[in-house]
């Protein structure tokens, strides 16, 4: 990899255009459209508690591990927020209620499994997942706060409101990217984790949709 490409740099180039494919899915873009419904909002909010429970159990794993931990911050704990949104979204019995698509329980299990042998592995799933937050998520939490008239409650996930500034929190992301102590064949691996987990969020979407033409069929 070259010197003169950071590697923060690399890895959002390299990943931009799967990114770009995953934004544009027919399920999240018919959600940002207009054409999703707010049944089709709550579908996402269930698959995203079993992906950040899964998350979180191993970032609490990581806390030990003097790479990984340096990414940790519980100011990025989205779990509590995402369980006060399907109390809200779904009632109190919510968790009777939600059940995970097959991409999301091997989406899962790609995490647990990278987080117990790997923490380059680890910091990619949680790059793409928290910084992905803290950019385009914090446009979708607008978007849905306005169309199926959200106050804060059912939008939680998105608001972090201990991060006064979300701009510069990225900033010293990177940074910490850049100076990590990987080779150039680990951050070939790291980028290409980063690709697989876009590759999740990909084919979640199209299963959101095929479970949803199922219970219209």
């Amino acid at each position: 990899m070259s010197d003169l490409v950071s590697f923060s740099t690399a890895l959002r180039e390299r990943s931009r255009s799967a990114h770009s494919t995953s934004e544009h899915a027919g399920f999240m873009n018919d959600l940002m459209s207009g054409a999703g419904t707010r049944e089709d909002y709550v579908a996402l909010v269930v698959q995203h508690w079993f992906i950040y429970e899964a998350l979180e159990e191993a970032t609490d794993r990581m806390r030990r591990d003097p790479v990984a931990s340096v990414f940790l911050s519980d100011k990025l704990t989205r779990l509590p927020a995402l369980e006060a949104d399907l109390a809200f979204l779904l009632g109190a019995d919510w968790r009777d209620l939600v059940s995970p698509l097959p991409t999301t329980q091997a989406y899962v299990s790609r995490i647990r499994r990278v987080a117990a042998t790997w923490p380059g592995g680890f910091v990619a799933h949680h790059y793409t997942r928290y910084l992905g937050d803290l950019s385009g998520g914090q446009f979708i939490g607008r978007l849905m706060q306005r169309r199926f008239g959200f106050d804060t409650n059912g939008i939680g996930f998105y608001l972090f409101g201990d991060i006064a500034d979300p701009e510069a929190f990225k900033s010293v992301y990177r940074e910490q990217l850049d100076a990590a102590p990987w080779d150039d064949d680990e951050k070939e691996r790291v980028i290409a984790e980063v690709l697989v987990a876009y590759r999740f969020n990909t084919e979640l979407f199209v299963d959101l949709a095929r479970a949803k033409a199922a219970q219209t069929a």
